[in-house]
């Protein structure tokens, strides 16, 4: 709904936006490539009796159209894929869940001695993203973390639904677009200039984001889980009295749902740029530069939608409704 009303914007304020002249050395400076570049149409005889070119021409708008619905269905399709991905995940913890309420879970083994140190752990956490965010024994951590903490006269509490309710709510969030996310986009487009390959090197800052995230996120679940086990030796009772949101960033849980919203909208939005192009373009188009390039980008995209869907949001919700 927000991606139509921007393009109606656009479609009634078009004269207005073609009565923005700039030079046309800057126009030249601005295109994405060099190859294709075309002479403006004479589109507003108000620049060219000023020497200038118009900052957008029709054709220019007309693409930009495109482009924005091309973005909504990418995004919306994601926005799909990240739902499925982050269910069938959730689905592996069912079992568990009846397991842990029919009592045939085992108490979880003490956290070894050569995984306490922090380098170690962080180490660890970094790895274990990719494999195993959250096994049986992280989920029965987590599970006792948050009965213990809120509802501890109900140790048959069904934590697998709420935690279903949990990812729906969280979904809500992070399938949204922000003021933000939008000023991003255009400081992008604005940066996509010929030589400078902005393309190529901003589909490298999901992934980075994902990994810092990822590794937070299952670090924290090894710090519960050890404090857990010290409570438990120190038979000081309860280990969940004291909370925990201050092993989040600022003591601020919803900081990292913030990035994983930007993450995913980013991801989106690369994704869109890439097959917009592919289809008004072609793959053999300077604008999509070399095959060196689009394709380690088409892999990253793959790979930081997965990553995100099923291992990094279903672990931000057990671990923040956790503490």
């Amino acid at each position: 709904m927000i991606l139509g009303f921007i393009s109606f914007l656009l479609s009634v304020c078009q004269n207005l936006i073609n009565r923005i002249c700039i030079p046309e050395s800057a126009a030249r400076v601005m295109l994405p490539c060099i190859e294709e570049s075309k002479a403006r149409e004479d589109a507003a005889k108000l620049c060219k009796r000023k020497g200038e070119v118009p900052m957008l021409s029709e054709e220019a708008l007309h693409q930009l159209h495109i482009f924005i619905f091309v973005l909504g269905v990418v995004h919306v399709l994601f926005c799909v894929t990240t739902l499925l991905l982050g269910g069938a995940k959730m689905r592996t913890w069912n079992k568990w869940e009846k397991e842990i309420q029919q009592g045939r879970i085992k108490e979880r083994e003490k956290t070894p001695g050569w995984m306490k140190p922090s380098a170690v752990r962080w180490i660890i956490a970094f790895f274990k993203q990719f494999y195993n965010s959250v096994g049986k024994p992280d989920y029965q951590v987590l599970r006792s973390a948050f009965v213990l903490r809120h509802y501890p006269n109900r140790l048959d509490f069904d934590f697998h639904k709420y935690m279903v309710r949990a990812l729906e709510h969280d979904f809500k969030e992070v399938v949204g677009i922000s003021w933000y996310l939008w000023l991003f986009v255009i400081v992008f487009l604005l940066l996509n200039i010929n030589g400078w390959h902005t393309y190529f090197w901003l589909s490298f800052l999901p992934l980075i984001l994902l990994l810092i995230v990822g590794t937070k996120l299952e670090h924290i679940s090894t710090r519960l889980a050890q404090e857990a086990a010290e409570c438990s030796d120190e038979a000081s009772g309860n280990p969940w009295t004291k909370p925990c949101k201050e092993h989040f960033w600022f003591s601020h849980p919803r900081a990292v749902l913030h990035l994983i919203h930007f993450i995913l909208f980013q991801n989106s939005f690369e994704m869109a740029f890439f097959f917009w192009v592919l289809a008004t373009y072609g793959f053999d188009s300077c604008i999509m530069e070399n095959r060196s390039y689009a394709l380690p980008r088409l892999a990253i995209g793959i790979i930081v939608q997965v990553l995100c869907s099923y291992s990094t949001l279903p672990l931000y919700a057990i671990v923040t409704h956790a503490c």
